[in-house]
């Protein structure tokens, strides 16, 4: 299997910035309890979108995106310190819905057991 530099890339900011999360270093208080699930970088490296969730409803996920955008330039700026990259892409955040999905996945199939008598 081939592993591309951006998805390497990618997952070292996506570490970068879960870290950012959990130590405090992001201080907004839209931003409650987020997982940084996966960075997905262009080919030319010059964008990323990082992929999050978080519980609560569609209420609570747009303040955390729109605290997370509003920490965007911050982000990059420690992310710039941090990695010896020639050029830090921007970054823009994206709800992860693979969460939700997996988890009504689960309870359909849970439904059926219970119905089948499993």
């Amino acid at each position: 299997m081939v592993y591309k530099r951006s998805e390497r890339v990618g997952d070292v900011i996506r570490e970068e910035i879960a870290s950012m999360i959990l130590h405090g270093e992001i201080k907004d208080p839209r931003i409650g309890f987020v997982t940084i699930t996966k960075v997905v970088l262009g080919s030319d490296m010059k964008a990323a979108k990082v992929f999050f969730s978080t519980l609560g409803n569609a209420e609570d996920v747009e303040k955390t995106r729109a605290g997370l955008e509003s920490a965007s330039g911050y982000i990059r700026r420690i992310l710039a310190k941090r990695l010896k990259l020639r050029h830090i892409p921007s970054v823009g955040f994206v709800f992860d819905h693979s969460l939700e999905y997996s988890d009504r996945i689960e309870r359909v199939i849970k439904e059926i057991k219970e119905d089948k008598g499993l």
